[in-house]
């Protein structure tokens, strides 16, 4: 018996993906839990298990094939190697619906031999005589058949002696209404300079989507607050002189996880801004889950830490490392990086003092984290060098209003320049 292989679904926004590579080959034997090919989806390139036990029959989709629609048929297997079976046809394409008429325009009388052929299926007549008569304009049920029972054939229009002419319309049909000529596609930049083209993957095509998607449908604004951080950075230095030199609870905290731990506790006092939006309703988050951007070689993906409010920062700062290590070698699993409620974005590490960035859907808001730096700032009316970490809030105006945002930039603006309230 053939069991089909189907093109697995691994994100609940994945429609296609690209077969990158199969791990097994015809004739190998297949259990359950074995791994079978490598697929490169939206997000990342996973590994998919085997469900059923038997023998690789046929590979349908070689490896390397992009596009592969979710559950279209990849492999088959069989009970028994060396069973004989055929590869599935390729499913047709489905055919547009015709646009349907305006409803207020009174629909057309047709001409009379036009009608008398559309209802020629109570008339006993071969296909060729059909095709005659409609090509010839002529009235079908006038015609006397001589074939067998009366059966209309060919001749019995060739002759055309027994048959009465159409009648002629009634009405006379309106001129048929042109269709709105298409939208013609951009044209394509024409390049002159010596160039090399660099084949998008996957992930690159859905990124290209899902961002220009957001910024066209979201309403986004945005809030800027500067931050000082030295009591931030003289806690981190602080506690990871504390960690074990090695051992499973060493630990070398990063601005980032301090700046998550505090992100994850203005959002538990801010629950309306862990949130999405729906039509039918705001989706408020139970947990403070936060997506991380990290850079990938083909783009970037979002890891999220789990109820980010209530871990530590060793274990923040672990689940960092962890999560960051697996996403640059595409062993992140899809519960890793689907879901959360709220997403952050640091390119401190590059020197970028401000930036804004692009909200991640559904999710209402993400932090954009700039570079901590020097700078001359006022207190007590002298001026003064601080170390100043900008960050940009982007909201969904749907979920976020001005001042909601305004007063989680300010708490988190409270917990940051105050952190020791992040031990409590």
């Amino acid at each position: 018996m053939a069991t089909n292989i189907l093109m697995p679904a691994l994100s609940p926004t994945m429609t296609e993906g690209k077969l990158s590579r199969w791990l097994k080959k015809e004739g190998d034997e297949v259990k359950s839990g074995d791994l079978l090919a490598e697929i490169e989806t939206d997000k990342a390139t996973m590994e998919v298990e085997a469900v059923d036990e038997g023998f690789i029959a046929k590979i349908v989709v070689p490896e390397g094939t992009e596009g592969v629609a979710v559950n279209a048929v990849i492999a088959i297997l069989t009970a028994t190697k060396g069973e004989k079976t055929d590869a599935p046809a390729p499913a047709a394409a489905p055919v547009a619906a015709p646009a349907a008429a305006p409803a207020a325009a009174a629909p057309a009388a047709a001409p009379a031999q036009h009608v008398a052929v559309e209802h020629s299926e109570r008339v006993f007549a071969s296909p060729l005589a059909r095709r005659m008569a409609k090509q010839a304009g002529i009235d079908i049920t006038a015609v006397k058949g001589s074939g067998p029972n009366g059966r209309i054939v060919k001749a019995d229009i060739v002759g055309g002696a027994t048959h009465a002419p159409a009648a002629a319309p009634a009405v006379a049909a309106p001129a048929p209404v042109a269709a709105p000529a298409p939208k013609p596609a951009a044209p394509a930049p024409v390049i002159t300079a010596p160039h090399k083209k660099l084949q998008n993957s996957t992930m690159r095509k859905v990124i290209a989507k899902r961002l220009t998607e957001s910024k066209q449908n979201v309403p986004h604004f945005y809030l800027t607050s500067n931050i000082e951080i030295d009591a931030l950075l003289k806690l981190r230095a602080d506690l990871n002189a504390k960690s074990p030199k090695e051992g499973p609870n060493a630990f070398k905290l990063s601005v980032n996880d301090l700046v998550i731990k505090a992100c994850a506790i203005a959002l538990r006092r801010h629950p309306q801004v862990n949130a999405s939006y729906t039509d039918e309703a705001i989706i408020q988050y139970d947990d403070v889950d936060i997506s991380i951007a990290v850079s990938i070689p083909d783009g970037l993906i979002t890891p999220i830490v789990r109820k980010a409010d209530i871990l530590g920062l060793a274990a923040i700062s672990n689940t960092m490392k962890d999560l960051g290590a697996r996403a640059k070698s595409g062993k992140l699993k899809p519960e890793e990086f689907q879901g959360g409620g709220f997403s952050i974005s640091n390119l401190g590490m590059f020197g970028i003092p401000e930036f804004s960035a692009i909200i991640n859907p559904p999710q209402a808001g993400i932090l954009a984290v700039g570079a901590g730096e020097k700078r001359a700032v006022v207190k007590n009316d002298a001026i003064v060098i601080a170390t100043m970490m900008t960050v940009t809030l982007s909201c969904d105006h749907r979920v976020v209003d001005g001042a909601l945002g305004a007063e989680f930039l300010s708490t988190l603006k409270a917990i940051i320049e105050d952190p020791l309230s992040l031990m409590l």
